[in-house]
C-alpha cells in the first residue's frame, strides 16, 4: 500500500503510474471495502497518512483539513466547541463489517450523509473548497484554478461522491454548525408504513423545524436503544435547538401526535443514541452475507416500493429522510432487476447495492444504471481529470 504524506509524494505517485498505465485503488480510511463495483487494480494509494487539521476558526464556523484525518479528530475538535458537521455522516464499519478509521476525505469523496441530510443538506453541500490531484499529477485548487473545457463545473461538488474516480483529494475546507444544545425524539407508535409516511410529511409541514425523520417497523425496533422503544412500530421525530424552544416545539409537536396514537418522548443522550443507530443502520450490522440497499425515492413513494416489493420476495425495511431513504435488506438474492424496475414504475429513484458477496458483485451493477446522455457527460468529465483512466477503474461501472 502507498501511503504518502505529503501532496508532491501524491504528485510523484500518481504521475508514474500515468506514464504506465498502471492503475492505483483509491482509499481513505478503507472503511467501506466491498462498496461498489470491484475496482481493477493492484495497487492501492490512500491517503491516511494525511493527517491534520490544516485551519479551524470556530467564530467563522469553517474548518479546513487534510483528507487523511480521521472523522473522529475532526468531531472531536468541533465537540470541544460545541459544533459539528451538519449533515451527520454515517459510519459504514458495522453494516461493511470492516475496521480502521473513516477520514474526512473519504466522508465527502463518499458524499457520506445521514439523518439531518433532507432539512440540512448532503456532506457535498457544505463543502467550500478543496485540493486534489488530478490524473495528470497536477495538484488543482477547486475554484482557484480553471482547467481547461471544464470551465463552470463546480470541482468541489463534482469530486463528492466520485468514490476517487476524478482525482485524489489531499485537503478539504468546509463549513459547520453550533451543535444544538438541546434535543428531544417524539415516538409515535403503532402506525404502519403508509400512515406513518403521512404522518411524518404531516409533522414537517409544521412550524416545529423537525430535524429527523424515521419509521421503524416492528421488524427492526428491537435493534434500537436496547429494544427500550414501545411495542409496535415506531415513526420517529426529532427535534434540536435551544431548551426552551425544544420544549415549545415539542408541546407543538405533541397536541398533534395526541391525535395519532400513543406515544413517547426520548430526551438527551437517549435521543442522541437512538439516532446515531439510524445513522448507522443498527438493524443491519453484523450481517455481511446479506445482500443491503439504499434507496431513494420521494418520501410519498417509498411505502409503496416496499408494499410492491414484499409481495414478490423476502426483504426487512426500514425509512429514514420523510421515508425517501430506505434501507433494504434481502435475504439471499439483491433481486436487483426486481427492484430496480420498481422503483421505475413509481416514478423513478436510485438503488446502490451497499453491501452484498463478491459472487453478487461480479454480476450486479452497485451504482443504478445511468441515462445515455449522463454517462457520455460523466465519460468526458472523467477524460479530462484522469485521461489515462488510473483512479479506482470499474469503481463505478466500465463507463466511469
Amino acid at each position: 500500500m502507498l501511503t504518502p504524506y505529503a501532496e508532491t509524494q501524491v504528485a510523484d505517485i500518481i504521475r508514474d503510474h500515468t506514464t504506465r498505465k498502471t492503475p492505483l485503488k483509491i482509499i481513505g480510511g478503507n472503511t467501506r471495502s466491498g462498496f461498489g463495483n470491484a475496482v481493477e487494480a493492484d495497487e492501492t494509494l490512500s491517503s491516511r497518512a494525511m493527517s491534520g487539521i490544516i485551519a479551524y476558526n470556530p467564530a467563522e464556523m469553517v474548518m479546513t483539513v487534510k483528507a487523511g484525518t480521521p472523522l473522529a479528530t475532526v468531531e472531536a475538535a468541533l465537540a470541544e466547541n460545541r459544533q459539528m458537521m451538519a449533515f451527520e455522516p454515517m459510519d459504514h464499519r458495522p453494516i461493511m463489517g470492516t475496521s480502521g478509521e473513516p477520514t474526512i476525505g473519504g466522508v465527502f469523496a463518499a458524499n457520506v450523509s445521514g439523518p439531518r441530510r433532507y432539512v440540512a443538506g448532503a456532506a457535498r453541500d457544505s463543502l467550500l473548497g478543496i485540493r486534489f490531484v488530478n490524473g495528470k499529477a497536477e495538484v488543482i485548487k477547486a475554484g482557484g484554478r480553471v482547467m481547461k473545457n471544464v470551465t463552470g463545473l463546480d470541482l468541489s461538488k463534482l469530486l463528492a461522491g466520485s468514490h476517487g474516480t476524478l482525482g485524489f483529494l489531499t485537503e478539504v475546507t468546509f463549513r459547520v454548525l453550533p451543535k444544538p444544545p438541546a434535543e428531544k425524539t417524539v415516538v409515535v407508535s403503532g402506525l404502519d408504513d403508509e400512515a406513518a409516511t403521512r404522518i411524518m410529511a404531516a409533522a414537517m409541514a409544521m412550524s416545529v423545524e423537525v430535524s429527523g425523520a424515521a419509521h421503524l417497523p416492528e421488524s427492526v425496533r428491537s435493534h434500537f436503544i436496547a429494544g427500550a422503544l414501545p411495542e409496535g412500530p415506531a415513526t420517529i421525530l426529532r427535534l434540536e435547538g435551544l431548551g426552551a424552544s425544544v420544549e415549545a416545539r415539542a408541546a407543538k409537536l405533541l397536541s398533534v401526535m395526541d391525535r395519532v396514537g400513543p406515544w413517547a418522548l426520548l430526551e438527551g443522550e437517549e435521543s442522541a443514541v437512538l439516532w446515531r443507530q439510524v445513522r448507522n443502520v443498527a438493524p443491519y450490522a453484523g450481517q455481511d452475507a446479506k445482500p443491503l440497499w439504499k434507496v431513494s425515492v420521494a418520501p410519498s413513494e417509498g411505502h409503496r416500493l416496499v408494499a410492491a416489493l414484499r409481495m414478490e420476495a423476502g426483504i426487512d425495511a426500514f425509512y429514514d429522510w420523510q421515508g425517501g431513504l430506505i434501507w433494504m435488506q434481502m435475504e439471499a438474492d439483491p433481486e436487483a432487476e426486481l427492484l430496480r424496475g420498481a422503483i421505475r414504475a413509481l416514478g423513478g429513484g436510485h438503488a446502490t447495492l451497499m453491501r452484498a458477496s463478491d459472487a453478487v458483485r461480479a454480476t450486479v451493477p452497485a451504482f443504478e444504471p445511468r441515462p445515455a446522455a449522463e454517462t457520455i457527460l460523466s465519460a468526458r468529465i472523467r477524460e479530462k481529470l484522469d485521461p489515462a483512466g488510473i483512479f479506482n477503474p470499474g469503481k463505478m461501472g466500465r463507463a466511469v
